[in-house]
């Protein structure tokens, strides 16, 4: 983090700081209000939040299902749809950098800081399906991502054919924790 604003502050007059610059002037919008609006996101994403968990845990116990399958399908799906709506919005722009750096910092944060500050606050026993499942599954589609992104066509280019197949990974794994749990 620390060094991610060393070079934003370097870097001050790039495109995207131009840009904001001049939305920022464009709509002023008062301390007051940003501050009221600042408040309101906050406890609507505590609310929402608190909702989605109690939500997934009564569809977990009615339907017999593991607390794990529902993080990684219902969960992670409710916690992702703002980045989705975020990248798709960023995507059609023409901003592709800021849909990629959305879902990778949200992932990032996500894996390291999320799962560590819960690990630091009360230390928790991990399933060895997960190391083996889950972790594989993510460490996978990860370096079909890298492939991707980099081994294909040029540096930089995930065509809709890519973007299917890793649409199509997501599905193919969500089907597979479905079906474990029925089987």
């Amino acid at each position: 983090m620390g060094w991610t604003i060393r070079e934003g502050f370097k870097n001050a007059k790039d495109a995207l700081s131009l840009e904001v610059e001049a939305e920022m002037k464009a709509h002023p919008m008062p301390l007051k209000k940003s501050m009221i609006n600042l408040v309101v996101g906050l406890l609507l994403l505590i609310v929402s939040s608190r909702l989605l968990v109690w939500g997934a845990v009564g569809i977990a116990q009615a339907l017999g299902v593991s607390d794990i399958v529902v993080g990684l399908t219902v969960v992670a799906v409710g916690t992702s749809l703002p980045e989705l709506a975020s990248s798709i919005i960023a995507a059609r722009k023409g901003e592709p950098d800021i849909a990629l750096g959305n879902v990778l910092g949200s992932n990032l944060f996500n894996a390291l800081a999320v799962v560590g500050i819960a690990g630091i606050i009360a230390p928790m026993p991990i399933e060895h399906e997960v190391l083996v499942r889950d972790v594989s599954v993510m460490t996978g589609l990860t370096i079909i991502l890298f492939l991707f992104g980099y081994g294909f066509k040029g540096e930089g280019r995930i065509n809709r054919a890519e973007g299917g197949i890793l649409l199509a990974g997501y599905v193919a794994y969500t089907a597979y924790l479905i079906n474990s749990v029925i089987a």
